[in-house]
């Protein structure tokens, strides 16, 4: 491994170079229709850490890819990530006011615009996916299974999937296994999604891609665990949105079933479960180790 840089170091250059891409691939805010483009940076400019764009550049960068080669898909995966933020905060699901200490779109922009600038986000990440003139580095086999792997983790398969059934399952009383599902679909499908997406543009082997397949499940189960637990525990300061909105809505969350003490156990054995998965990358894991534990003990 090159120079060893601590992960606040680390994590901060690979934003500015998610940034960046995103800057490059999103419309220009002054292009017709501007308010529809806008409102697409918006809430993509808002802020937020980039964990998953960052994850896919970190599996790439583990598999011997240079991230440039990869910036594309990155880019893609943060605008899907946006776009089921700004649906979540919509009056028809979580109805939240704010977002990273922002008005959320609906708030700003009107509900109309904001459902549109959501669509639209999520179209532009497979135009973006599949554009041809982003091949270089990557073969159109790696890409094609890339861009596969992206549509099922936000389908109803995936995220959607557990969106639908975090939603039925407000008020009542679920089992274990169904808030594994809702959380590992939810939040947890797009995270491996990210870790897989840039293994494969890589060219990882079968083993490669299930150690950080592995990998992902676990963080993301973990990162959502760890939500459910900022929640209640941290303020609306911290965090740039609502806080006690799960206890307010009644909503299935690992504390709710578990108690905090047990949630954050649970959270820690993933953690370990995720960094074993990576033992066979050596050095080279270095950074996704680091990630899984900062991802555990997170504020925000």
């Amino acid at each position: 491994m090159n120079t060893v840089k601590d992960l606040k170091t680390y994590l901060r250059e690979k934003q500015q170079i998610v940034e960046q891409a995103l800057e490059h691939y999103l419309p220009p805010e002054a292009s017709y229709p501007a308010i529809i483009h806008e409102a697409m940076r918006y809430s993509v400019f808002a802020g937020g850490k980039r964990l998953r764009p960052i994850l896919l550049l970190m599996a790439a960068e583990m598999c011997a890819k240079p991230i440039t080669d990869v910036l594309f898909a990155a880019a893609a995966i943060e605008m899907i990530h946006t776009y089921s933020l700004i649906h979540d905060d919509l009056p028809a699901m979580d109805n939240d006011d704010l977002r990273r200490g922002k008005p959320t779109s609906h708030k700003k922009y009107g509900e109309d615009v904001a459902i549109l600038a959501g669509d639209a986000l999520l179209t532009l990440a497979f135009q973006v996916m599949a554009d041809p003139t982003q091949r270089s580095g990557c073969s159109a086999q790696a890409i094609l299974s890339a861009i596969h792997e992206l549509a099922f983790a936000a389908g109803t398969y995936g995220m959607v999937g557990g969106q639908v059934m975090d939603m039925q399952a407000e008020k009542r009383q679920i089992q274990p296994e169904e808030l594994e599902y809702i959380h590992s679909h939810k939040t947890g499908k797009v995270l491996t999604a990210a870790v897989r997406i840039g293994a494969i543009l890589a060219d990882a082997t079968s083993a490669q891609l299930e150690a950080v397949s592995t990998y992902g499940e676990k963080t993301g189960l973990a990162f959502q665990i760890i939500d459910d637990l900022l929640d209640i525990e941290s303020s609306t300061e911290t965090l740039g949105k609502p806080v006690h909105s799960d206890e307010s809505r009644q909503k299935a969350t690992y504390p709710a079933l578990y108690g905090r003490e047990r949630s954050r156990m649970i959270a820690q054995q993933l953690i370990d479960e995720a960094k074993r998965a990576l033992h066979s990358f050596g050095d080279r894991a270095y950074y996704l180790i680091l990630l899984a534990n900062y991802i555990y003990t997170r504020t925000h």
